[in-house]
């Protein structure tokens, strides 16, 4: 949720942020009125509450008569308390119930407009030159022994696959070189649970908008996650951290579940857009005011992953409208693709400000020991997508696949994955 008194003191700027996301702007009216209904009816039902109390003492002073009328006087004043507790309960569910759908104020340098309106901050490398027709991953993959979609979709269906000898060599080295990273930047290493209450994913802002990507358990009502940072945000849930040392940096490592509803007809071919995947995620807890310096540091570490595997790749300010609910400014980094001819994207890194944290109780005490809401940020360092780009990049006239240097000690020295049989 965001911060109260920016709905009540800057609506304008919630106003301007509904709008670059392309959404109602009417919202925040709406809501002003409900939180003055929900304001005036707890006054209300404070007033009667102490109007009773103060007959409750006259009616113990009282005797005959007097004490008759007086009881008489208290029992409409206690139908009025219970009418007055039933408005101020139905003013602040209803203002709760728009409140929570509100997303995040967007950063005022975010671009306005939909998920072609990005805007590029920078390229990196320069996409290669092939003198041959070249491959693509799944092609290259099936040639390995690295990946069978095939016979993915026969045991689980479509958008689902195995991950084969080399293929499952190549997953792991991948992730354990981003694990080996993130622990020598501070991180606390983490593997979570993939199955999460309703409150932690809701908490997280993943059942507003983007609810129908969400797999759910209705038997056990539990959600499967679609990024560890669903279980990471909801590990100090109702908790009062100690930052005077600096940020909590997690890094968690699962499996990750996505429907990708409405994704019919799109990259149906290999694993660009899957159903289930592996992937390292960074994520932050950390004061307010050191948020965007840590947005800054997470896309460097993003980068400096990518780097590794030597791709090209650009970065892109990510545009209003293709924000998450609970991010105020999103950095992605995109990695070429050769057979497609474009840029996909490989890393994510979100600036969620207090947004997640206010939903989820996460604190931290001021310098005067006053308890204050945490921001949270989270960042992809590693997933399964990235084979993707490093087997197209990296691929060799044979159909083998040249191993960029940095992943060669995680495959045992390995420095060319070859056809099988070759």
């Amino acid at each position: 949720m965001i911060d109260p008194r920016i709905l009540r003191e800057e609506p304008d700027v919630v106003r301007a942020s509904q709008r670059a996301r392309g959404e109602d702007e009417g919202v925040v009216d709406k809501l002003l009125s409900l939180d003055a209904e929900r304001r005036s009816a707890i006054a209300g039902a404070d007033r009667l509450r102490a109007e009773q109390k103060q007959l409750g003492k006259r009616i113990g002073k009282a005797s005959g008569d007097e004490r008759e009328a007086l009881l008489a006087e208290g029992k409409d004043l206690a139908a009025r308390v219970k009418a007055a507790e039933a408005e101020q309960a139905r003013a602040s569910d209803e203002f709760d119930e728009l409140y929570r759908v509100l997303p995040n104020v967007v950063h005022p340098e975010a671009p306005a407009g939909g998920e072609d309106d990005y805007v590029v901050l920078k390229h990196v490398g320069t996409p290669r030159k092939f003198d041959f027709t070249p491959r693509d991953h799944l092609d290259l993959g099936e040639r390995i022994g690295a990946i069978d979609m095939e016979r993915g979709a026969k045991v689980s269906g479509a958008r689902f696959y195995f991950l084969t000898g080399v293929g499952a060599q190549l997953q792991l080295a991948l992730l354990n070189m981003a694990a080996a990273q993130a622990a020598e930047k501070g991180f606390q290493l983490m593997i979570p649970p993939v199955l999460v209450r309703p409150e932690v994913m809701s908490g997280t802002g993943f059942l507003g908008a983007h609810a129908s990507e969400v797999y759910r358990l209705p038997d056990d009502d539990l959600y499967l996650v679609g990024t560890s940072e669903v279980p990471l945000a909801g590990y100090h849930a109702d908790e009062i951290l100690d930052l005077s040392a600096g940020p909590r940096r997690y890094a968690g490592w699962s499996s990750c579940f996505r429907r990708e509803a409405g994704s019919y007809g799109k990259d149906t071919r290999g694993i660009i857009r899957v159903h289930q995947f592996d992937k390292v995620e960074m994520f932050v807890f950390c004061r307010p005011e050191e948020a965007e310096a840590e947005h800054a540091r997470l896309l460097g570490w993003e980068e400096e992953m990518l780097a590794k595997i030597e791709v090209p790749y650009r970065v892109i300010d990510t545009a209003a409208g293709d924000l998450g609910t609970s991010a105020a400014r999103k950095f992605d980094c995109e990695a070429w693709v050769p057979t497609q001819q474009a840029y996909r994207e490989l890393t994510s890194t979100s600036n969620c400000t207090t947004f997640q944290a206010r939903r989820l109780s996460v604190r931290y005490r001021d310098a005067d020991g006053r308890p204050q809401t945490a921001a949270t940020l989270n960042g992809t360092l590693a997933t399964t997508r990235w084979i993707v780009a490093i087997l197209e990049n990296h691929q060799l006239e044979d159909g083998s696949v040249r191993v960029p240097e940095a992943m060669r000690p995680f495959l045992g020295g390995r420095d060319v994955l070859s056809p099988v049989g070759e």
